[in-house]
């Protein structure tokens, strides 16, 4: 598993905020976009966009240009170059949603 890979599980899969961090990195793959603009799209809060964004820069998944206030943010060309990982990933963890956990209270057969 590639670092980057291993990095996408983390951001995407081993956190609360993983789906979110996938719409903003398909947006962001369109076009470059500023926390603003994302915050609209995405209708979520300002500061939310901005965590999101502060962490995945960290991870060198994308990168800001311009000044702070007004700085559009892409993804890194690492990220462009992995982004069948990424989309594995999203599938991967799409699946997990749809299949129940054994135990699962929804589980056909699970506790009631």
């Amino acid at each position: 598993m590639g670092n980057l890979e291993s990095v996408l599980w983390y951001l995407l899969g081993g956190t609360r905020g993983g789906p979110l961090r996938a719409r903003i990195l398909r947006l962001l793959r369109e076009r470059p976009l500023n926390r603003n603009q994302l915050a609209k799209r995405l209708d979520v809060d300002y500061k939310t966009v901005q965590h999101h964004l502060e962490v995945m820069n960290e991870n060198k998944v994308v990168h800001s240009s311009g000044d702070e206030y007004g700085a559009v943010y892409l993804p890194t060309p690492a990220m462009r170059d992995s982004w069948d990982t990424f989309e594995q990933i999203v599938d991967q963890l799409d699946d997990l949603e749809d299949d129940p956990l054994p135990g699962d209270d929804d589980a056909p057969g699970g506790s009631d």
